[in-house]
């Protein structure tokens, strides 16, 4: 069974086609500044990866030469041959606890939910509508960001405004990276042979979140009403006190819609610095003795810090594994031991050498990085959200 998992964006789309029930990846690609003068794409096959300047015009154009790859390099020799397709939906508020089979009645549903993702679900919706129309004989499947965080209790996901606020607007936390959150998981579940497990998930990339999992299930994630909530990111400011933003504004005659603008994409590690959003630009910064990238970093390791010790609370210290996962989780050695030693308290202590040896460039991508004596095991983990998307997509074929 052949499925593609799909990830489109405003201006974007990403894609890989499995060969299920394998897992196996037969091609990737990635297609960037869609509708743009100097769009382009990316096609990743047999390892290697490929990159073509080509204007595509829209989300159609940008499917239509998907197909033609595939066909080009042989990866299906039939249309036919595409079983299912499987759409990363950002937003299904309360109503989508799980994946489902999309039909007219979840496009029109995602359509309403328009309003708490306005920048992601009608891109989101483009690519569903793109390959319904080029694959009709796919089945078409929604795997929701916020899926996996409908188990976390009211008391988690509340905030401290009028009740009414929640019952008519729908204002409360949603929390975000579902997909990784449940792949991760699934995976620790299996690894650690036990159902009912205890996780701290710390998924760290440009955008990141962590989530405490209670007995098998998200019971709180950093992330809430908008992915901008929780620890600071690559240009997202994370927790701050809403009091700053009319202060600002009559302070610099900025609008609210600049102010938001700042606070997503001009902050975090951007803000401090000045200079970086991605952290291999600041671990060089910091290398070279840089005040504002060595603050950056301090800063954004105690956030991450501050939330694994609530959520080691709010597990009552029964954690079974405290998991990094994501590019930064993956693969930034020096970052994770940071955030390890701050954690001695809680009685976590860290093997160098495993540590060390961990990351997708090193021999080993995943693994236990704690040390003997440590009270909660570390592992790192890769998560694979396209995989996800793909075994969803396969079992409701299946159902």
């Amino acid at each position: 069974m052949k499925i593609l998992a799909v990830n489109a964006g405003s201006s974007s789309l990403k894609f890989t086609l499995f060969e299920m029930p394998a897992g196996l990846e037969l091609i990737g690609g990635y297609f960037e500044k869609i509708g743009l003068d100097d769009s382009f794409y990316s096609i990743k096959l047999h390892g290697e990866k490929n990159k073509y300047v080509k204007k595509v015009a829209d989300h159609g154009i940008a499917v239509q030469i998907l197909i033609a790859e595939l066909l080009k390099n042989k990866v299906i020799n039939s249309l036919d041959e595409i079983d299912g397709v499987g759409h990363r939906v950002v937003h299904g508020g309360e109503k989508y606890a799980q994946s489902v089979v999309i039909n007219d009645d979840v496009i029109k549903a995602i359509e309403e939910l328009i309003p708490l993702a306005p920048l992601h679900n009608p891109a989101n919706l483009i690519g569903i509508k793109a390959f319904r129309e080029a694959l009709p004989n796919a089945v078409n499947v929604g795997i929701f960001d916020t899926a996996f965080h409908q188990t976390i209790p009211k008391e988690n996901y509340l905030y401290a405004i009028p009740y009414s606020w929640y019952e008519e607007y729908g204002i409360r936390k949603y929390g975000f990276h579902g997909t990784s959150h449940r792949y991760i998981t699934q995976t620790m579940q299996e690894k650690l042979n036990k159902k009912e497990v205890n996780l701290i998930i710390c998924h760290i990339g440009s955008g990141g979140s962590l989530c405490a999992v209670k007995d098998g299930l998200s019971f709180d994630t950093t992330m809430g009403f908008t992915p901008n909530a929780g620890i600071m990111m690559g240009t997202r400011s994370g927790d701050i006190d809403y009091s700053l933003i009319p202060y600002i504004m009559d302070k610099t005659n900025l609008s609210l819609k600049e102010v938001d603008n700042i606070l997503n994409k001009k902050s975090g590690l951007l803000g401090i610095s000045e200079v970086y959003s991605d952290h291999r630009d600041i671990e060089q910064g910091m290398a070279n003795g840089e005040e504002k990238a060595i603050l950056a970093n301090e800063m954004y390791v105690l956030r991450i810090v501050n939330y694994i010790a609530q959520y080691y609370v709010l597990l009552s210290g029964k954690v079974d594994a405290l998991v990094f996962t994501a590019g930064l989780g993956e693969n930034a050695i020096g970052f994770r031991k940071e955030v390890m030693e701050k954690l001695a308290p809680i009685g976590i202590t860290i093997d160098n050498d495993s540590n060390n040896n961990i990351a997708s460039y090193k021999e080993k991508s995943a693994g236990k990085i704690s040390a003997a004596d440590s009270k909660i095991d570390v592992y790192v983990m890769p998560t694979n959200e396209e995989l996800m998307i793909a075994l969803d997509t396969m079992n409701l074929i299946n159902k």
